[in-house]
């Protein structure tokens, strides 16, 4: 089978037992980075020397198959550098040619930056959506921000330091520089931070850098009071652009909390 393994994301008190069990088992690992691993090895104490093979983002696509009937005769376990594979990191095309090819996967539990950031964030936390790294390209990140504006659900975002100014400064002008935010550094290590206020507050705030793994949390748009008539101009808005009628209706439901069934047979009878 195939078994990803959540590994610490800071902290190496955070490596389960499992985690350590697994590695002092494994005959091979499919590892982001083998020196990586190589000093998580070391670090736990684990005896065990598996066989490491490099898997990144620029060689999982060509390794997948060969790694999964790999994994048809023994366990292999797979390893990014922190947190659980697959999870804006590699593994994910590994998973999907041995859903195909109908090998087992099965995984570890463990650290997340992402449910960490969310859990000490101090925003909602019922309903949230990830949404990794940000374009680097100013256009194509001011779309992105764009298309999220009614996004009612908090938002969880990666950033790194170098860009973590200029994209607090496109998230408040996308967003309000009123919307609660809160922007969480080198989570479970020494210099754990959390700052929390506006985007712009935040946005100033990072002019003068921000160090370290950063996670940046946004609170979801608040609900907007609009008539029926206005969501239905907004649905037959997106149809015009291109939008399926049925995926126009669900997306002005969630923005404005009205029935997505209903706004879909108001169009259509509008037609």
């Amino acid at each position: 089978m195939i078994i990803l393994a959540a590994t610490p994301i800071g902290n190496l008190g955070d490596a389960s037992a499992r985690l350590v069990a697994a590695l002092e088992q494994a005959t091979v690992v499919a590892a982001e980075d083998t020196r990586t691993t190589q000093r998580l090895l070391q670090a736990l104490g684990v005896a065990n020397r598996p066989r490491l093979l490099a898997l990144h983002d620029h060689n999982e696509r060509q390794r997948a198959a060969e790694l999964v009937e790999r994994a048809r005769d023994e366990d292999l376990l797979v390893l990014s550098d922190a947190g659980m594979p697959t999870v804006s990191d590699p593994g994910y095309a590994l998973v999907v040619e041995a859903v195909a090819q109908g090998v087992t996967v099965t995984a570890i539990p463990g650290p997340s930056a992402v449910v960490t950031a969310l859990a000490v964030a101090g925003l909602p936390t019922d309903r949230f959506t990830f949404e990794g790294f940000l374009p680097r390209k100013g256009g194509d990140r001011r779309r992105a921000l764009a298309a999220l504006a009614g996004e009612p659900r908090t938002m969880v975002f990666f950033e790194a330091p170098s860009r973590i100014a200029e994209t607090l400064a496109a998230m408040a002008d996308a967003f309000g520089a009123e919307r609660p935010a809160a922007v969480c550094r080198e989570l479970t290590k020494l210099h754990e931070e959390v700052l929390r206020g506006g985007l712009g507050e935040l946005a100033e705030r990072a002019q003068d850098g921000i160090r370290g793994e950063i996670v940046v949390v946004v609170q979801g748009a608040p609900a907007r009071e609009i008539s029926a008539e206005g969501a239905l101009a907004q649905v037959q808005e997106l149809v015009a652009s291109g939008v399926r009628l049925k995926d126009a209706a669900a997306e002005v439901a969630t923005q404005t909390g009205l029935s997505s069934r209903d706004l879909y047979q108001a169009a259509l009878a509008a037609r």
